[in-house]
Protein backbone atom coordinates (compact mmCIF):
# COMPACT_ATOMS: atom_id res chain seq x y z
CA UNK A 1 0.00 0.00 0.00
CA UNK A 2 2.15 2.93 -0.96
CA UNK A 3 2.39 5.87 1.05
CA UNK A 4 1.15 4.45 4.23
CA UNK A 5 3.74 4.22 6.68
CA UNK A 6 3.15 1.87 9.86
CA UNK A 7 5.20 2.62 13.21
CA UNK A 8 4.80 3.05 16.60
CA UNK A 9 2.10 5.37 18.28
CA UNK A 10 3.23 8.74 20.32
CA UNK A 11 1.95 11.80 22.33
CA UNK A 12 1.17 13.43 19.47
CA UNK A 13 -1.04 10.93 17.50
CA UNK A 14 -3.69 10.69 20.65
CA UNK A 15 -6.20 13.62 19.50
CA UNK A 16 -6.63 11.17 16.11
CA UNK A 17 -6.82 8.01 18.17
CA UNK A 18 -9.93 9.69 20.40
CA UNK A 19 -11.44 11.07 17.02
CA UNK A 20 -11.03 7.66 15.24
CA UNK A 21 -12.36 6.05 18.65
CA UNK A 22 -15.11 8.32 19.38
CA UNK A 23 -16.61 8.00 16.22
CA UNK A 24 -17.04 4.20 17.32
CA UNK A 25 -18.28 5.44 20.47
CA UNK A 26 -21.00 7.38 19.47
CA UNK A 27 -22.21 5.62 16.06
CA UNK A 28 -20.95 1.48 16.44
CA UNK A 29 -21.39 -1.02 19.04
CA UNK A 30 -17.76 -2.20 17.99
CA UNK A 31 -16.67 -0.78 21.48
CA UNK A 32 -19.09 -0.78 24.63
CA UNK A 33 -17.93 2.56 25.86
CA UNK A 34 -20.79 4.86 25.97
CA UNK A 35 -19.64 8.08 26.64
CA UNK A 36 -16.39 9.81 24.31
CA UNK A 37 -13.43 9.56 25.44
CA UNK A 38 -11.71 12.76 26.88
CA UNK A 39 -8.36 13.97 26.03
CA UNK A 40 -7.23 13.51 29.59
CA UNK A 41 -8.80 9.85 29.45
CA UNK A 42 -6.75 9.15 26.50
CA UNK A 43 -3.48 10.49 28.20
CA UNK A 44 -3.54 8.32 30.75
CA UNK A 45 -4.14 5.38 28.08
CA UNK A 46 -0.28 6.01 26.47
CA UNK A 47 1.85 5.27 29.36
CA UNK A 48 0.64 1.24 29.13
CA UNK A 49 2.56 1.46 25.74
CA UNK A 50 6.35 0.76 25.27
CA UNK A 51 8.52 -0.87 22.82
CA UNK A 52 10.22 -2.58 26.18
CA UNK A 53 6.91 -4.02 27.15
CA UNK A 54 4.48 -6.58 25.00
CA UNK A 55 2.01 -3.52 24.94
CA UNK A 56 2.43 -2.09 22.22
CA UNK A 57 0.56 0.64 20.08
CA UNK A 58 0.93 0.90 16.27
CA UNK A 59 -0.38 3.97 13.83
CA UNK A 60 -0.62 3.78 9.75
CA UNK A 61 -0.33 7.23 8.61
CA UNK A 62 -0.37 8.77 5.12
CA UNK A 63 0.86 11.91 4.58
CA UNK A 64 0.62 12.98 8.35
CA UNK A 65 -2.79 11.84 9.12
CA UNK A 66 -3.69 9.11 11.17
CA UNK A 67 -5.79 6.39 9.23
CA UNK A 68 -5.97 3.81 12.16
CA UNK A 69 -4.08 2.05 14.74
CA UNK A 70 -3.69 -1.31 16.88
CA UNK A 71 -2.65 -2.31 19.71
CA UNK A 72 -1.84 -5.40 22.38
CA UNK A 73 -2.51 -4.39 25.96
CA UNK A 74 -2.77 -6.09 29.08
CA UNK A 75 -5.12 -8.88 29.16
CA UNK A 76 -6.08 -9.25 32.82
CA UNK A 77 -4.01 -7.86 35.80
CA UNK A 78 -3.77 -10.89 37.60
CA UNK A 79 -0.10 -11.91 37.31
CA UNK A 80 -0.66 -15.26 36.16
CA UNK A 81 -2.08 -13.64 32.75
CA UNK A 82 1.07 -12.07 31.88
CA UNK A 83 1.54 -14.26 28.45
CA UNK A 84 -1.68 -13.18 27.28
CA UNK A 85 -2.60 -9.99 25.49
CA UNK A 86 -5.64 -8.59 24.16
CA UNK A 87 -5.26 -6.84 20.93
CA UNK A 88 -7.44 -4.27 19.18
CA UNK A 89 -7.72 -2.40 16.00
CA UNK A 90 -9.40 0.37 14.74
CA UNK A 91 -9.60 2.84 11.57
CA UNK A 92 -10.71 5.72 10.36
CA UNK A 93 -13.99 5.34 8.24
CA UNK A 94 -12.75 6.86 5.49
CA UNK A 95 -9.58 3.89 5.56
CA UNK A 96 -12.13 1.06 5.82
CA UNK A 97 -11.45 -1.41 3.34
CA UNK A 98 -7.84 -0.06 2.48
CA UNK A 99 -5.88 -2.72 4.21
CA UNK A 100 -5.27 -0.60 6.74
CA UNK A 101 -5.94 -2.77 9.86
CA UNK A 102 -3.96 -5.69 8.35
CA UNK A 103 -1.00 -3.32 7.76
CA UNK A 104 -1.78 -2.59 11.74
CA UNK A 105 -2.17 -6.23 12.82
CA UNK A 106 1.14 -7.17 10.50
CA UNK A 107 3.59 -4.43 12.53
CA UNK A 108 1.69 -5.29 15.33
CA UNK A 109 2.26 -9.06 15.25
CA UNK A 110 5.87 -8.94 14.20
CA UNK A 111 6.18 -6.36 17.32
CA UNK A 112 5.13 -9.80 19.78
CA UNK A 113 7.27 -12.13 17.87
CA UNK A 114 10.57 -11.86 20.15
CA UNK A 115 7.95 -11.08 23.41
CA UNK A 116 6.83 -13.78 26.33
CA UNK A 117 3.79 -14.35 24.99
CA UNK A 118 1.44 -17.09 25.00
CA UNK A 119 -1.67 -16.36 23.47
CA UNK A 120 -3.57 -12.98 21.90
CA UNK A 121 -7.32 -12.70 22.66
CA UNK A 122 -9.65 -10.52 20.70
CA UNK A 123 -13.59 -9.68 21.94
CA UNK A 124 -15.62 -8.82 19.17
CA UNK A 125 -18.85 -7.29 18.92
CA UNK A 126 -20.96 -9.38 16.53
CA UNK A 127 -22.54 -8.75 13.86
CA UNK A 128 -19.12 -7.55 12.26
CA UNK A 129 -18.03 -9.34 9.06
CA UNK A 130 -15.02 -7.13 8.31
CA UNK A 131 -13.47 -7.70 12.07
CA UNK A 132 -14.45 -11.49 12.05
CA UNK A 133 -12.47 -11.68 8.43
CA UNK A 134 -9.48 -9.80 10.00
CA UNK A 135 -8.72 -11.65 12.95
CA UNK A 136 -9.18 -14.97 11.30
CA UNK A 137 -6.94 -14.02 8.67
CA UNK A 138 -4.09 -13.55 11.44
CA UNK A 139 -4.75 -17.06 12.78
CA UNK A 140 -7.22 -16.53 15.49
CA UNK A 141 -9.83 -18.92 15.67
CA UNK A 142 -13.53 -18.53 17.39
CA UNK A 143 -13.34 -19.96 20.93
CA UNK A 144 -17.06 -18.68 22.32
CA UNK A 145 -19.72 -16.26 22.28
CA UNK A 146 -21.17 -14.11 25.29
CA UNK A 147 -24.68 -13.73 24.31
CA UNK A 148 -26.59 -10.13 25.42
CA UNK A 149 -23.42 -9.19 27.38
CA UNK A 150 -23.32 -5.60 26.25
CA UNK A 151 -26.37 -2.83 26.00
CA UNK A 152 -26.00 -0.16 23.47
CA UNK A 153 -28.37 1.73 21.17
CA UNK A 154 -31.60 0.49 23.27
CA UNK A 155 -30.44 -3.02 22.02
CA UNK A 156 -28.89 -6.25 23.69
CA UNK A 157 -25.33 -7.56 21.91
CA UNK A 158 -23.17 -10.48 21.58
CA UNK A 159 -19.86 -10.34 21.78
CA UNK A 160 -17.90 -13.17 20.21
CA UNK A 161 -13.90 -14.30 21.80
CA UNK A 162 -11.16 -14.88 19.75
CA UNK A 163 -7.67 -16.34 20.82
CA UNK A 164 -4.30 -16.76 18.46
CA UNK A 165 -1.84 -18.78 19.83
CA UNK A 166 1.64 -17.08 19.73
CA UNK A 167 5.27 -17.92 20.32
Amino acid sequence: MSGVVVRPGREADLSRINEIYNHYVLTSPATFDLDAITMEQRRSWLPQFSTASPYRLFVAEEGAAVLGYANASQFRTKRAYDTTVETTVYCATEATGRGIGRLLYSALFDALRDEDLHLAVAAITIPNDASVALHERFGFTLTGVLHDVGRKFDRYWDVAWYEKRLG
